[in-house]
């Protein structure tokens, strides 16, 4: 089995490693509201004292929990093309969270959970960039109604690109 390397400057950090800033806007209002809200959570995990990591870890976990699994109901409803690729990434992001969760909470292991909180962030930030910006592009084109579940000009989506 690999050894993994704690870097300790994620084990006491001075601010969060991901501020929410317009490069990671998609320009969907309930996108950017459930991504402001992970990124202040994720923020308020990384800068938790001790004490209190394993709660706001969990905290992150269950939003993250409840995000992607919007979004993945939004690409099945949709028949978004690149569905397999993004959801897969979702789960890949939730397994590794879930052990965090395991490691942090079973094993007290708290350097490995705040390094996998500043690697979560790296993670979302280019996940945000690319995969859900084109889930974005796709849903506005097709005037997809997140609330209803319908699209108002399913045409406009039919020939998008598989993945």
């Amino acid at each position: 089995m690999t050894e993994i390397v704690i870097d300790e400057k994620y084990t006491n950090p001075s601010e969060p490693s991901l501020q929410w800033s317009n490069d990671l806007a998609v320009d969907m209002a309930p996108m950017d509201e459930t991504h402001v809200e992970f990124v202040a959570l994720l923020g308020a995990a990384q800068m938790a004292s001790d004490a209190d990591l394993m709660d706001r870890y969990q905290d992150v976990l269950a939003h993250t929990e409840d995000h992607f699994e919007r979004e993945d109901r939004w690409m099945a409803q949709t028949q978004f093309g690149p569905m397999g690729c993004h959801a897969q990434q979702h789960d890949t992001i939730l397994q590794v969270m879930r052990e965090g969760l395991r490691r942090g909470r079973e094993l007290h292991q708290l350097p490995l959970v705040r390094q996998l909180l500043h690697e979560v962030g790296m993670w979302f930030e280019q996940h945000a960039q690319t995969m859900d910006a084109g889930l974005a592009m796709y849903l506005k084109a097709a005037e997809f109604d997140p609330e209803t579940g319908v699209m108002a000009k399913p045409e406009a989506v039919a020939s998008a690109p598989q993945c």
